[in-house]
């Protein structure tokens, strides 16, 4: 039988439809600064859900990235008297570095300097304006380097921007290009009405919903090449470069072949975005808005982070409480031979989900010792003594291979993560209550055939919490089911006492 055209297209859709991937990506962090724990915190968790869709069977493209252009590097280039394409090189690697040092499964690093995103934004440009969303006007407004973002009186303390307090305000005063926001009133507001879970948490997305009602206005997407030469070219415009968050936002599609490759887009879009609270108009207004300008999808979720504090204040390097990831993991590394993990386990477990959380190295410490030598540990230690002393062979392991038990999944379903790791570290504690009350190394003595039953239930159940580990610790998920594959104790403790 020989199929007509409209039934030869509706199958090719079919079976794109079937390929349907999950893509998932962080914010592209801005490229003036060595990473932080803060963004180490949204990578890991990126990571997590990507790893978490593996397991669960989906094909995921996981991405990640720098941003590198706008004002703020370009002064920063000067100051510290560097060459532009050399200082955003320099600190791009140190991103790029992240990946090894916390294990992560990334499948993309892009960014915005590569040759293919300029040709991206350059034509999301064009489409917008085909569509008469941009339009050129003579501007004056406040402005924030910091945040490459417009600022107005009300969001300003003593005259400065709250989030960058050390920055001065600028006052733009030029004719630039700008983006038709306000047009898109309506449909944004028909958009949240439609997607409830567009934005995660929900006192976020009410922020939003607020800001979109109380009006919004046009905001400008270039600036003058003779004041600002670093950014992407505007098109057919030698005069203006494109404002730095109208660049980078498009990395979210150039990233999986928009604009020239429909097939490989389709099969990816609509994404999983992370970002900071510091970017929630940028990715839950700003960017949606620039969707529908051209046609494309919204994207499916957006999940807005807390920062993280260091002793009760915001981390900044005249404070000297910054606390590097480079740093911990080094720390670590003198310790255990699953130092990524141990930063990995802090940022999922110790942080809110949502909302801000505190950390120091002190507090690092402290939660290594109690949660992973004296609780996963000392678990793993007192299961694998028991096996290794009272059994011939090793168990048959249970048959959970691509599944993790709802009662821990739902709560990666809802992107709370240290919900997630406090219900696993619930079922560690309840297993080392379970070896003191059936007392299986005394059962042994009188009754080995008793003993051993409970000590498969024991290993069966250590595996169960292994396999669980595995999207948010990964190299202790491994070894632990390889000690029970081979019926064998660690060689040393998994996560030893620091030595002072």
């Amino acid at each position: 039988m020989t199929l007509s055209a409209e039934k030869r297209k509706q199958l090719a859709a079919w079976q794109l439809d079937m390929k349907k991937g999950f893509y998932i990506t962080t914010t592209l962090p801005y490229v003036n600064a060595e990473p932080h724990i803060g963004f180490a915190m949204e990578i890991t968790r990126a990571d997590t859900i990507a790893r978490y869709h593996r397991i669960m069977g989906d094909e995921v493209f996981f991405n990640t990235g720098t941003d590198e252009h706008g004002a703020k590097l370009w002064n920063d280039a000067i100051e510290a008297g560097k060459d532009i394409k050399d200082y955003v090189d320099m600190y791009a690697e140190k991103f790029r570095e992240l990946s090894p040092l916390l294990n992560l499964s990334v499948d993309n690093f892009i960014r915005t300097t590569d040759p293919h995103h300029i040709i991206a934004a350059q034509e999301f440009w064009r489409r917008c304006q085909k569509n008469g969303f941009i339009y050129k006007k003579n501007y004056e407004g406040k402005y924030c380097v910091g945040c490459e973002l417009e600022k107005t009186n009300s969001e300003l303390e003593n005259g400065r921007c709250p989030i960058h307090p050390n920055k001065e305000i600028e006052i733009i005063s030029e004719e630039n290009y700008f983006f038709k926001f306000s047009a898109l009133e309506s449909q944004l507001t028909e958009l949240y009405e439609k997607n409830p879970k567009l934005v995660i948490p929900d006192f976020r997305f009410n922020e939003m919903r607020t800001f979109v009602k109380r009006g919004l206005n046009d905001f400008s997407i270039s600036r003058l090449k003779s004041k600002m030469p670093w950014g992407v070219p505007a098109p057919d415009d030698d005069e203006h470069v494109m404002y730095v968050w109208f660049d980078a936002l498009v990395s979210y599609i150039s990233a999986i072949g928009w604009p020239d490759n429909e097939t490989q887009f389709k099969k990816w879009w609509p994404v999983v975005q992370f970002a900071g609270k510091d970017q929630v108009r940028q990715q839950a207004a700003m960017w949606q808005a620039m969707l529908l300008s051209i046609g494309i999808e919204p994207s499916k979720n957006i999940i807005i982070n807390g920062f993280i504090n260091s002793g009760g204040q915001k981390m900044s390097k005249s404070l000297g409480n910054v606390i590097s990831p480079f740093d911990v993991v080094d720390f670590f590394r003198n310790v255990t031979d699953f130092p990524e993990d141990v930063l990995r386990f802090v940022v999922l477990h110790d942080i809110s989900s949502f909302e801000d959380g505190d950390i120091t190295m002190d507090s690092i410490k402290e939660s290594y010792k109690v949660n992973l030598q004296d609780g996963l540990g000392n678990l793993v230690s007192r299961v694998m003594k028991l096996a290794e002393t009272y059994l011939s062979e090793p168990i048959e392991k249970p048959n959970i291979e691509g599944t993790l038990p709802f009662e821990h999944s739902q709560y990666l379903d809802r992107f709370e993560f240290n919900q997630y790791m406090r219900y696993v570290w619930e079922y560690i504690h309840l297993l080392d209550k379970r070896i003191n009350e059936t007392e299986p190394f005394k059962v042994v003595k009188t009754n080995l055939e008793e003993g051993r039953s409970i000590i498969k239930v024991l290993l069966q159940e250590l595996y169960v919490i292994a396999n669980s580990l595995s999207p948010v610790l990964p190299k202790t998920s491994e070894k632990i089911k390889k000690c029970i594959e081979e019926n064998k104790m660690p060689e040393k403790p998994l996560f030893p006492r620091i030595e002072k």
